[in-house]
């Protein structure tokens, strides 16, 4: 499959967290402080919280809590972290000042797990987190992603379908009290699923970190007042441009006056009714060009947003035809999340949007069963040895 020549960026490898330099918050507010007041208020929280409530935490929570307070005690003081020490990011700072005094500890443990789990290979009987593929399909045909490739979003190759409600409360009701992030998004459009109000309701009150991703081409009254009244923390609208030619040069079939439009009935409709909504909303795009930057999109979008972001791009779009390369690093992806698709698939990664490593279904088995099942300990330990070039498309992906 040929890239599109608007793609000028090749990247060697890549990982899976929000960079710094990469995010930026959209509008004024207390995060602004200078680093080390912002880091003081947010140890003095943690151990305000963990001095009223350790005696109700489990051993486990208690350790990793007491690590992130060491952790910002040499922060503060300008000593370098071990690697298992742990300070929340921009974006995670973004979050923390929006939870209320009861979650504080909770989220800390989740973040904490979310980041440094994946980078000292520790494994739990849940992963930190789950993404939940409410359908498969979608309306654009963006020049990053996987739905470009004919073999997967035609509808004779079999890959398109929406999830089931019996099949989605299934893993809600095992997971909930096991895994804090749950991510309504991966290989479609999740707004197209007409059963979404049932799915996002099913979830209030269950989950710390719960987040849907869409590309806001179909944002309406109706979803924008389902979306700012759910228990979402995070609502992250997909736009990598503020130029109209850019823009529609990437998410094909997209118009950028319909986006503008969306956008205004958003800020209209949130202003006017969800003032004190918690959900966050985020502008985020994938860095495919050298001219994309996070400074210029936050001057252009920042009225419509809290936080503006790029992610790094990986080839998705070609999994199956990039070169094998030599990367012998173990994929972070193995110890963070888990991918459910529409149909129950149950997969590593997203990267093999096939499905071509998957040997489960979450409608017989168990996310926990599958998370420490022996084939995915076996797709680990050839990480870990240096061999994924033995795994298709692990051979071919630039995750770490």
């Amino acid at each position: 499959m040929s890239k599109s020549p608007f793609i000028n960026i090749v990247p060697k490898v890549k990982d899976n967290i929000i960079k710094d330099e990469n995010f930026t918050n959209a509008k004024n507010s207390k995060l602004l402080l200078e680093t080390k007041s912002t880091d003081e208020i947010i140890s003095d929280s943690i151990n305000k919280n963990f001095e009223l409530k350790k005696k109700n935490l489990s051993l486990k929570d208690k350790e990793l809590i007491l690590k992130v307070i060491e952790s910002y005690k040499k922060r503060i003081n300008n000593q370098s972290l071990n690697e298992d020490e742990f300070v929340l990011t921009k974006h995670e700072i973004n979050e923390f000042f929006s939870l209320e005094n009861k979650n504080i500890l909770r989220y800390v443990v989740y973040r904490y797990k979310y980041n440094i789990y994946p980078r000292l290979k520790i494994l739990e009987e849940y992963p930190p987190n789950i993404q939940i593929e409410p359908t498969s399909m979608c309306n654009l045909r963006c020049i990053m992603c996987y739905q470009s490739d004919k073999s997967f979003s035609s509808k004779s190759a079999g890959f398109m379908g929406h999830m089931k409600p019996d099949l989605f409360k299934k893993v809600v009701d095992e997971i909930e009290g096991k895994i804090e992030g749950v991510t309504f998004a991966s290989r479609g459009e999740p707004t197209l699923h007409k059963q979404l109000d049932e799915f996002l309701k099913y979830c209030e009150g269950k989950f710390l970190g719960l987040k849907l991703n869409t590309n806001a081409t179909l944002l309406d009254e109706k979803k924008i007042n389902l979306l700012l009244s759910s228990d979402l923390q995070t609502l992250v609208l997909s736009i990598d441009e503020k130029n109209k030619e850019n823009y529609e040069k990437i998410r094909v079939n997209a118009k950028f006056e319909k986006i503008m439009q969306n956008l205004e009935l958003l800020k209209n409709i949130r202003e006017k009714k969800y003032k004190n909504s918690k959900v966050k909303i985020r502008i985020s795009g994938v860095k495919i060009n050298t001219d994309q930057s996070v400074d210029e999109m936050n001057q252009f979008y920042k009225e419509f947003a809290d936080e503006i972001a790029l992610v790094d791009y990986s080839p998705w779009e070609s999994a199956y035809d990039n070169e094998v390369n030599n990367i012998q690093a173990e994929c972070s992806e193995l110890y963070r999340r888990i991918f459910v698709w529409q149909d129950g698939k149950v997969n590593p990664c997203d990267y093999d949007y096939k499905s071509t490593l998957s040997k489960w279904n979450a409608n017989e088995h168990s996310i926990k069963k599958i998370w420490n099942s022996d084939y995915y300990n076996e797709i680990r330990r050839l990480h870990k040895l240096k061999e994924r070039k033995k795994i298709e498309p692990c051979n071919r992906c630039i995750g770490t």
